[in-house]
């Protein structure tokens, strides 16, 4: 990460799309050397969403991360304010039009995006959440935040929800990595026009069915 960083930083300093190669260079990197070193093979699955749209993600490590922002054209997050002072992480984010979010702020940082999506400051592309608000471990229930469902209404986008078993392979936490076959899958898509409440409960019921069968497929058998 550090040798791209600084190898694309006059690009990146210039261009987002220098930042955006940077990025995909490295997630590009990394699925590689994954295989290589200790046999983790990656893989995305079902159809990977283009133009704009909101896509509502699974979160179990950063390789679901990577996997995601390497499959989609122009992929942006939402994510917590603290990462913009994390070292090469934070200023590449900045530089491809993520949108940091403030612990209980998140309809101010969600209006402001959509003011600057107006007003030609933000690049278009597809915008990533995780409405479970942080990286939850396989087999662990936690609950999905309204923040989606606020930016589904907000937006009147399409939203792509996004399945994963990536957290088997390659933990939240600790530097562990398993082989096997880690696998992010785009499902079908929620169009726009539901209520919030129907909207977080079908998206919640999709994305944790296909995470389950997904590690199912891997062997763990998460508790319903």
């Amino acid at each position: 990460m550090l040798v791209l960083g600084i190898v694309f930083l006059p690009w990146a300093l210039f261009s987002s799309r220098g930042a955006r190669m940077a990025c995909k260079s490295f997630c590009a990197w990394t699925r590689f050397t994954a295989r290589w070193m200790v046999g983790l093979r990656t893989e995305v699955r079902g159809p990977v969403p283009q133009g704009e749209v909101l896509i509502a993600a699974k979160h179990q490590s950063f390789l679901d991360i990577i996997l995601i922002f390497g499959a989609v054209p122009a992929g942006k997050f939402i994510m917590k304010q603290e990462l913009l002072y994390t070292p090469i992480i934070g200023q590449y984010a900045y530089r491809i039009g993520c949108v940091p979010v403030s612990r209980g702020k998140r309809g101010a940082a969600i209006a402001r995006m959509l003011s600057d999506v107006e007003k030609g400051a933000a690049d278009p592309g597809q915008l990533i959440i995780y409405p479970q608000g942080t990286r939850v471990a396989p087999g662990v229930k936690q609950g999905y935040k309204v923040g989606a469902a606020l930016l589904y209404e907000q937006t009147g986008q399409p939203c792509v929800p996004a399945a994963t078993n990536v957290g088997l392979f390659w933990p939240r936490k600790g530097i562990l990595r398993k082989p096997g076959l880690a696998v992010v899958e785009f499902l079908p898509t929620i169009d726009p026009g539901l209520g919030r409440e129907t909207f977080l409960i079908r998206l919640e019921t999709e994305v944790e069915a296909a995470s389950n069968a997904l590690m199912r497929e891997a062997g763990f058998d998460p508790k319903e």
